[in-house]
Order: C-alpha cells, then structure tokens, then sequence
C-alpha cells in the first residue's frame, strides 16, 4: 500500500514536487523494500518533466550513492565527485602502543585511556580516500597436519653437539704397605703469637726425663675405655676391657670405632664399657708426655676430606702427619706436655702431594686431597673380620642358651 504523497515509479516510489506545467521536477526515490520497512533513505534523485500534472519521462539522470573514507581518524562518508583537497583530516602515520600510552607516530598527543585514543582528531588535511587498504597476507596452510610438520622442521634453537665426556676409570685401592710421606704443614698467624706468649716453643727441644721403671700406684690403664688404675702387682693379672679402636665425633655424635654404639652425650660416651678383651697397659713406650684423649671431626667437601683436631697451642716441631694414599698417622704435641696420636686407616684415597696440615691456635686442620671426586661413606675402612673358628661358635651358642634360660 503506497503512503499519501508518493507515487510509484517503476520499482521504486517517488514524492514529486508542484511545478509549472512543463517544467523539471526533483522526484526523490527510496526501494520499495525500505518503504515497507518503514524507513526511507535518500538514494538518489530524478529529474522527471510533468505534463499536465502526470509524470510522463523515465530517470534521466541519476547521482552517484556517497562512499566511505578509509584514512586514518576520519571514517566519514563522502560524495566522490566532491572531494575537496583539505575536506579530509586525517592521521598519515600508524598506531603507537607503548608503556601503556596510545597515539599516533605522526602527532606527539599521548592517553592512556583507549576512547580518548579514538577521539583524537587527525593531524593532517587532505581529499577522502575511498579505496580500502589491503589485508595483511596470511600464510597459505592446506592442512592443520601440514602446518604441525612444517613447525615441526624449523630449528627451534640454535643446535650444539657436544661430545660427552669419557668415563672415569675407577682407582685401584693402593697397598697399605706404600712408603709413608709426611705432609707439610702451614702455621698460622693466630698460633705464633699464642706460643711467644706461653713461651713453649723455647721448651720444645728440652731434653726428656728418663722415665721410672717403678709404675706407681694410681697409674690409670692407657688403653681406650679402660677406667682402671694400678693398685699392686695384682692388677697385672687382671683382665683389661678396652676399645682397640679410636673415638669419632661426628656431627654430633662420639663413638669408638671399633664398637660402633653411638651417643650424643659426652659422660656416656666415656662411660662405654670396652670391646676388647686384653692386659692392662701402664705405660706408653717412647715418650714421657701424658697420652690424652683428644676430640676431633671431620668433613668432606667434594674435593677434599678434612679432619679437624681440636688441640690448642700445638707445638709445630714435635708436631707432625705421615701418610700415603690409604694410611694416616697422626701425632700432635699441644699444652706443653699432652699428645695426642691417632692411626688410620682411610676409607678412600687421597693425594698425600697435594695435602696439608694447617696449625692453628684452636685446632689442627688435615686437608686430605681426594684422588677422585667421590663421596666418602665413613672415614676409616673398617679392619676385615676375621672368620669364625669352632670354638667361638660354641661359646656364642653356650652364651645364647644361657641368655634364653
């Protein structure tokens, strides 16, 4: 149904304006389908001659729809056939996003708020563009498979090949009977000054006393764990129990090495009963100095296992470390008169040439070179057990029976 006013004109409908007879008349058209829509846009105008108020002549000419500008900051619309030089203003340069600021590269207006971004007005003047820029080129993937191989054959690094390096032979564990090398020795600063002030390294060369061969009574046992003293010659015949290892203080716990049974606490550690079954030992041969039980600890780093004796004001010229590459003998003259010797028997195998022996005030570093990098399980090779003999199993058994009943 056609609305008043209008007059269809082909497919489309026209509102004509009242001239003089034989005049030109503007008729502007809208499509059919807007109209029903209920929408009426300018599409284009006819020029159309009236004869006795009936339109009597087809369109003779008809004006070309407006396009849209495709310039940077414009997007208006624009008529083709009138595009001014200076009607578009425009951005000529490209977007830039930095530090969270936005703008363009052809002004030096900056906002860190994307709408004000959009706003901005361009910065340059010139005719509207209406040809639309091209699309950036997409690469040409048949297939998701094809595209997965052709990632897959890209190097997605820089590729090295580097050879890996030959195995280590394992060391032959050396013969305990080696020659014994004694290991140099640095002395400290700390300790010079503490032996001037005692003045003990004037008495280092004094001559020893000769020792008595009367043992007097309330001469302690030397051997280790052994408590006993000497009452007469009836403590001779009387059975010693004693550790024939030597005591360990390891991260916080003591133990002789040849018993294993282990404590934190230093009374009970003294306290331990002996392993071993012997004579008492009165007198301990070639020295007149007073045999002392002395702490010490050790610890490895992967190149080095160090063992650290804690002695104070040892005397450098009586003091001194022999080893090879499976067997350390230690012995340390400190206080005047107490010394301490230790024999072990290593767990690994050092490099006695690239050892030292550091004297300080406090104590005595044994900085003992691994031969290979490996970490140690202990610091003594436990001694081979021997084997069982009949008799001793007997004994085990008769002991085990009685324990039972």
């Amino acid at each position: 149904m056609e609305e008043a006013g209008w007059t269809r004109l082909g497919a489309d409908l026209c509102r004509v304006r009242p001239t003089t007879p034989g005049s030109a008349t503007s008729v502007y058209t809208y499509s059919s389908e807007r109209f029903g829509s209920g929408t009426r846009t300018h599409a284009s105008i006819l020029a159309v001659s009236h004869t006795s108020g009936h339109l009597t002549s087809t369109c003779v000419s008809q004006a070309t729809m407006s396009v849209l500008c495709y310039n940077k900051g414009c997007g208006q619309r624009f008529d083709p056939e009138n595009n001014p030089d200076d009607g578009c203003t425009y951005h000529p340069g490209v977007p830039v996003f930095h530090d969270a600021l936005k703008g363009w590269s052809c002004c030096k207006r900056r906002t860190t708020d994307f709408s004000d971004f959009l706003s901005i007005v361009g910065c340059t003047k010139g005719p509207h563009d209406k040809e639309k820029p091209p699309e950036p080129v997409k690469p040409d993937v048949t297939s998701s498979v094809e595209k997965k191989e052709a990632d897959d054959q890209k190097p997605k690094f820089n590729e090295y090949i580097i050879s890996a390096p030959m195995p280590q032979k394992a060391i032959r564990r050396p013969s305990a009977d080696e020659p014994i090398v004694r290991m140099q020795h640095k002395v400290s600063a700390s300790l010079k000054q503490a032996l001037e002030k005692l003045h003990l390294s004037e008495d280092a060369e004094e001559k020893k006393e000769e020792d008595s061969d009367e043992i007097k009574i309330g001469t302690c046992c030397k051997n280790g764990g052994c408590t006993k003293s000497f009452e007469g010659p009836a403590s001779d015949s009387e059975v010693c129990a004693y550790h024939s290892g030597f005591p360990i203080f390891h991260e916080g716990m003591k133990y002789w090495t040849c018993c294993k049974r282990k404590t934190s606490d230093f009374n009970t550690f003294l306290s331990q009963e002996g392993c071993t079954k012997g004579t008492h030992l009165w007198r301990k041969k070639d020295t007149g100095k007073k045999v002392v039980p002395c702490r010490f600890d050790w610890h490895q780093t992967g190149s080095q296992v160090i063992i650290s004796i804690y002695a104070k004001n040892a005397i450098p010229e009586l003091c001194y470390v022999d080893a090879n590459s499976t067997t350390l003998n230690i012995r340390i003259i400190f206080e005047g008169e107490k010394e301490f010797e230790q024999k072990i028997s290593l767990w690994g195998v050092i490099d006695v040439s690239k050892s030292m022996v550091n004297m300080m005030a406090a104590k005595i570093e044994v900085a003992m070179k691994k031969s290979e990098p490996m970490s140690w399980a202990r610091l003594d090779l436990p001694p081979p057990v021997p084997p069982t003999t009949e008799s001793e199993k007997k004994e085990e058994e008769a002991d085990s029976e009685d324990e039972d009943e």
